[in-house]
């Protein structure tokens, strides 16, 4: 019990800045212990290699506060078991993979209720981003901005003879659709919790937008998944059901075919999702939960092109680049709900967009919650950008490069998701 102590404890002062990005977590995730007993892995002993000045600096913090290894035996040894779920519960997902190697009974945890409880509490400060790179169109890359590294997890279930395109996410679990529109699968990218859904009743092949919602505020009442092509038809997939439903028409007075702008993912704010339109200008909504449709006449600003709709706290946002003459910048905007038009409110530093001068920048946006990723191109520049929406800072992400590869990837599309490890597809 005090070796758990102890191994938790230090778990918890992992530099993970330092891992590695090709082994990460998730090759982890199935190398539990066969038994009860408790047996520690020790680490891979690298090469000594010339210390980085954060390196240096975190060893002269460690002389003066005293080494994290040193601890008082006889109070960790008393540590209650009943709290080490809600310890473990409140680590940092990349952690939670590595500990599970400690032992069997922390490796089963993902199936204890009390666990999902635990987790379910844990508000989870920044979203992890799923991507298809263009190279790479089957296998998923993901992005952990509080650690800023890369993952590159393996999702077996997944076909492999058809591209499969991550298309919306809730509580923790991706949804995927084939490039022909066809078949629905839906996933937890870090525990590969799969499912295959029940073929549409709807023969539809043609482009759809798909939104993603939770029933209630957590994983366990399960997910709705809306899909709406552009002629109006539609259908809804409850998770608790496992089955589609057709709820009805979309009423006379929402102008058809629908125009959907299909480069903007739909965002979802308390129950209803949404989409954005291009003729008319302006917003789809739909409530998951009473069935109604609705649109709102929102014209974009002038000179915008790769546009697409986010969301921060409730709040609708727009992000998309803004050219005039040869200059090219991205700008956030607000949406005013009284007015229903767009407020700037940002926009990224000038420094970065004398970058783009010049060249026909094309940017694709990964996510819409609160954090978002964009992806911006030409022919001779591949960018990866983070924003912030509440704090409204601008970072850098460093570049994708697959396992035993040298090329960096530009990203073909993706989207946001919470990580939850107790989410179940």
């Amino acid at each position: 019990m005090s070796q758990c102590c102890l191994f938790l404890h230090r778990l918890c002062f992992l530099d993970l800045d330092n891992s590695s990005t090709d082994d990460g977590c998730f090759s982890l995730i199935m190398r539990g212990g066969k038994s009860g007993s408790l047996k520690t892995v020790e680490p891979y002993k690298y090469p000594p290699t010339k210390k980085s000045r954060r390196e240096r600096n975190r060893e002269k913090l460690l002389s003066t506060t005293g080494s994290t290894e040193i601890m008082e035996q006889h109070i960790w040894k008393e540590f209650p078991e009943d709290l080490f779920e809600a310890v473990i519960a409140r680590l940092p997902v990349a952690t939670f993979f590595r500990f599970r190697t400690v032992c069997q009974k922390w490796n089963s945890l993902l199936a204890s209720h009390s666990f999902s409880q635990h987790c379910a509490e844990v508000p989870r400060c920044y979203p992890w981003f799923y991507t298809i790179t263009h190279e790479n169109v089957n296998t998923g890359a993901m992005y952990d901005p509080f650690l800023k590294k890369w993952h590159h997890p393996s999702i077996p279930y997944l076909p492999t003879k058809i591209i499969i395109l991550p298309v919306a996410s809730a509580g923790g679990l991706v949804c995927f659709l084939d490039i022909g529109h066809r078949n629905f699968y839906v996933c937890n990218p870090l525990t590969q919790s799969f499912k295959e859904l029940p073929a549409r009743s709807v023969g539809v092949w043609s482009h759809v937008a798909v939104g993603m919602t939770l029933n209630g505020n957590t994983v366990g009442g399960g997910y709705k998944i809306l899909w709406v092509g552009c002629d109006g038809e539609h259908e809804v997939y409850d998770s608790a059901k496992n089955t589609w439903t057709r709820p009805g028409s979309i009423p006379s007075s929402i102008k058809q075919p629908l125009s959907l702008n299909f480069r903007s993912q739909a965002v979802s704010i308390d129950g209803t999702l949404y989409f954005m339109r291009t003729d008319p200008e302006g917003i789809l909504s739909y409530d998951m939960i009473g069935g109604i449709w609705k649109q709102f006449a929102v014209p974009v600003p002038q000179h915008l092109t790769d546009h697409t709709l986010a969301e921060c706290r409730g709040q609708i946002m727009l992000v998309g680049l803004l050219t005039k003459n040869a200059a090219t910048c991205v700008c956030i905007w607000e949406l005013q709900k009284m007015t229903l038009l767009w407020k700037e409110v940002d926009r990224m530093p000038n420094v970065w967009c004398l970058e783009f001068y010049g060249k026909h920048v094309r940017m694709t946006c990964l996510g819409n919650k609160g954090l978002l990723m964009l992806s911006l191109r030409s022919s001779k520049m591949n960018r990866l950008v983070t924003y912030d929406v509440l704090s409204r800072e601008w970072h850098k992400v460093p570049g994708c490069v697959l396992p035993r590869g040298r090329k960096r990837q530009w990203i073909a599309c993706g989207t946001a998701f919470h990580p939850c490890p107790t989410a179940l597809a």
